[in-house]
Parts: structure tokens; sequence; C-alpha cells
């Protein structure tokens, strides 16, 4: 059976109609901020503290996009007689987003904690030479980073909190025996 002429167009009409009749589904981004997923990679934040300046983050990244500079300062001994120590005073730390490909390893490869995903999203400029962002930048993103998901339940803790439990227990046990004892030397030594 030959086709009836303009059924075509009927049907495509007959699906406008159809989504033209539904709810929209589209958020108007500046006026709705968007519901981001848990732990989204937007932009990354600098806890400047932990920072060593110890140089993996930027000879790990592919892009080249991380800019630190450094000066040796001499701290002196802890403890007299002891000798000074030299430590990396952090002058700069930038990273280039117009470069960055979000891939995730300077974060991966700090040993110290000190680059986080942060979920903000809008730092958009109008000059691609604006992109470079410093220090205090990123340090502002780091206060947005959320707190990392909560621990399995049913694992096991960390060798490092439990390391850190045992000494402190030890700690109280002996603080509590030589109580005991100056309590025990109290009462036999008054008539």
């Amino acid at each position: 059976m030959p086709p009836i002429p303009g059924s075509g167009l009927a049907k495509g009409l007959a699906v406008t109609l159809r989504t033209m009749t539904k709810k929209t589904v589209t958020a108007q981004y500046p006026d709705t901020q968007p519901e981001l997923p848990p732990r989204s990679r937007g932009v990354i934040g600098l806890f400047e503290e932990n920072c060593t300046v110890c140089m993996l983050c930027a000879r790990e990244c592919p892009d080249w996009c991380i800019y630190i500079d450094s000066h040796k300062e001499t701290v002196p001994p802890a403890a007299p007689g002891g000798r000074e120590r030299s430590r990396n005073v952090l002058d700069r730390f930038a990273i280039d987003f117009s470069l960055c490909m979000y891939c995730g390893i300077c974060i991966e490869v700090c040993p110290f904690d000190a680059l986080f995903w942060s979920p903000e999203f809008e730092y958009a400029e109008t000059d691609i030479h604006e992109l470079t962002h410093e220090r205090d930048k990123l340090r502002e993103w780091m206060w947005t980073v959320p707190e990392p998901p909560a621990l399995d339940p049913g694992a096991e803790e960390p060798k490092e909190i439990a390391a850190a439990r045992k000494t402190a227990d030890k700690l109280a046990a002996q603080q509590a025996q030589q109580a005991q004892q100056a309590q025990q030397s109290e009462e036999g030594g008054t008539p």
C-alpha cells in the first residue's frame, strides 16, 4: 500500500506537539545553580601549610602548568647544641588553568596532601593570561573542598590512627600509674 501523502509531516508535527506540552528539563544556568555530584572536579585548591616545596606535582604534571618558586631558610636548632637546619619556603605556587587538562596527577602524587579538588567551576576570565591563578586564589578554593566520604564502618582502622591510639593509651596508663604511686606515697607518708 502506498504511503498517504503528508503522513510524514503529520508524524513530525505530532512529535513537536508532544514535546511542546512536556515540562522542560533545561535549567537556566545563571539563575539556577546546577547540582554537582559529590567529589566533582572543578579546580585545584592549595592547602599551603602542607606544601613542602618538594616539586613532585610540577615534575609529574604532563602539561607543565604548575609553577613553583621557593627559597631556603635556615632554621635555628631545636635543642641547645643541635645543628641548624635548612628548609624550603614557598614563594610562588601558581597553576595555569588554560593549560591544565584536569587529570589529577598532581593531587595523586602530592605526598603531603597539599592539593585537593574543589567543586568550584565559575572562574572564567576574559583574557587567557588571567587563567594563571596564584596561591592566594588557590587557597580561597581550598575552603570549598568537601569533606572526604565517611569510611566504611566495617573497614579496618587506619594504621596511623591505631598507632596513635596505642601510644595515647600507653601514655594515659603511665600517667595513671604515676598518679596512683603519688597517692600511695602521700597516704603512707602521713601519720
